[in-house]
């Protein structure tokens, strides 16, 4: 009697967990990118596929195009910029990245002169956030990309007036 409880209370404890994994999985719209142009010599084709959520006219997603690379204590940025495309025909829009990889920075006195791993970035972009498409990139090899999606505050604030 009490294997057979076990072994129910297991079988139970599974299914709720595949359940929940596939009720996770769904919360991604299947998204086709085939239309995209192909990447061009040195560059690679990558995207971000966000999940679907809810009122997702109160997120936005804010794009970080950088490398990483071992650093001083100065502020360092990319030098590059990123341009957004219209795909003809289908009224998408996918972004180009140009970028030789350089970075500039602050010049000022390390004292201790180690160095540590940072992610050097470009301008954050702020996109819609839109579930049912694809942030297509185009990006030189060595380049990455990253994003954070923001929220908005619920509660409105009025502004000061003097």
């Amino acid at each position: 009697m009490k294997f057979s409880r076990t072994l129910f209370t297991g079988l139970a404890l599974m299914v709720g967990v595949s359940t929940f994994a596939q009720k996770k999985a769904e919360k991604f719209d299947k998204l086709q990118i085939d239309m995209f142009p192909k990447a061009k010599e040195g560059y690679k084709q990558v995207y971000v596929q966000l999940p679907v959520a809810k009122n997702e006219e109160d997120l936005k997603v804010e794009i970080f195009v950088g490398v990483e690379k071992m650093l001083d204590c100065n502020n360092y940025f990319l030098s590059g910029q990123m341009k957004s495309q219209d795909l003809q025909g289908w009224g998408y829009n996918y972004y180009e990245v140009e970028s030789n990889g350089d970075t500039a920075g602050t010049n000022m006195g390390c004292l201790n002169g180690k160095l540590t791993k940072k992610f050097v970035t470009m301008s954050p972009e702020i996109v819609r956030y839109n579930s049912k498409l694809p942030l297509v990139f185009y990006v030189p090899k060595d380049i990455e990309v990253r994003y954070r999606v923001l929220r908005a505050d619920k509660a409105m604030k009025k502004a000061i007036q003097k």
